[in-house]
């Protein structure tokens, strides 16, 4: 447990920067430039470990499940939160990761017949409670045409539950730099595509040093090896604790977005921060198990 418990505080550290390094990139890269970015990126640095590992790939590898996590995890969650920081900036969006947890618990309810205990369902009120404050109660920034902000990065974090509970159960015999190397490069895909469909490739963006700089840690930092940290938490720990990584992010990003961009730190901030983290701390914590009827239909679906 110890190791995982560092991986955990490293990857913090790491993701933590990496929303920085989104708000530099975005007015050079665009949207779904940062996506293809830092998917390449992350890739190029692992394709070679990969490939020296080969021998331990065994067996036909699972293509479905690895490009559905791709997808959800890499090329959907990145291009929500890169649109998300168009309008709201780091700390905020790094506050609202940490909702993670407890829509993994929910998707694992939903699609995966998990129990929830009281104790989750009130955890999970609480961290819903704690993003009402955060937007100083303005429902119309999830719901109305404000959507695109904090409406988005909520989303974004659906999509990683969802990733998260779809990598522990049809991917939990394919090895961590696997499922990382192949994600990113599914990532790289959508977001290529999505680059030449709404934005046009800016040549200058290799050549000043800032998007360089943010290319660099975001994507072989925060998407490389960030992604190889993550799977590994997820594969060892278990979805919950890989989710539980957005406890320590929105610490080190709110320190980083306060030196780097010089981001306010408002009351409400704080306040919904502790909030939330209440919520997710009480949801997170792992399910019983299974009904038995949910899980045989469950089954059936596969």
């Amino acid at each position: 447990m110890f190791r995982l418990y560092g991986a955990l505080i490293g990857l913090s550290f790491i993701w933590g920067l990496s929303f920085v390094f989104m708000k530099w990139l975005l007015p050079s890269a665009g949207i779904w430039g940062i996506v293809f970015f830092r998917c390449l990126a992350g890739a190029i640095i692992l394709l070679p470990f990969l490939w020296w590992r080969r021998r331990e790939v065994k067996g036909k590898l699972p293509w479905k499940a690895l490009i559905v996590v791709g997808i959800f995890n890499c090329g959907l969650a990145w291009g929500l939160i890169s649109l998300s920081e168009t309008v709201i900036n780091s700390t905020t969006a790094s506050i609202l990761n940490a909702t993670t947890p407890i829509w993994t618990g929910l998707i694992g309810f939903i699609l995966f017949s998990y129990r929830l205990t009281g104790r989750q369902w009130i955890g999970i009120l609480i961290g819903f409670f704690g993003i009402l404050v955060l937007m100083n109660f303005q429902f119309g920034q999830i719901f109305g045409k404000e959507f695109v902000g904090i409406g988005t990065m909520l989303v974004a974090c659906i999509c990683y539950g969802l990733a998260g509970q779809l990598t522990k159960r049809f991917l939990s015999e394919v090895g961590v730099l696997t499922i990382t190397s192949f994600t990113l490069l599914i990532g790289a895909i959508i977001g290529l595509v999505g680059m030449l469909i709404t934005e046009p490739f800016k040549p200058d963006l290799l050549i000043h040093p800032l998007p360089i700089l943010a290319i660099v840690g975001l994507g072989c930092f925060g998407s490389g090896f960030g992604q190889l940290i993550y799977f590994y938490i997820n594969k060892n720990g278990g979805p919950e604790l890989a989710a539980t990584v957005t406890y320590l992010i929105p610490a080190s990003a709110m320190v980083w977005g306060y030196v780097l961009l010089g981001e306010t730190i408002t009351p409400n901030v704080i306040v919904g921060l502790l909030i939330i983290f209440a919520g997710v701390y009480l949801s997170s914590r792992k399910s019983k198990g299974k009904t038995p009827h949910v899980a045989l239909v469950s089954n059936k679906r596969n």
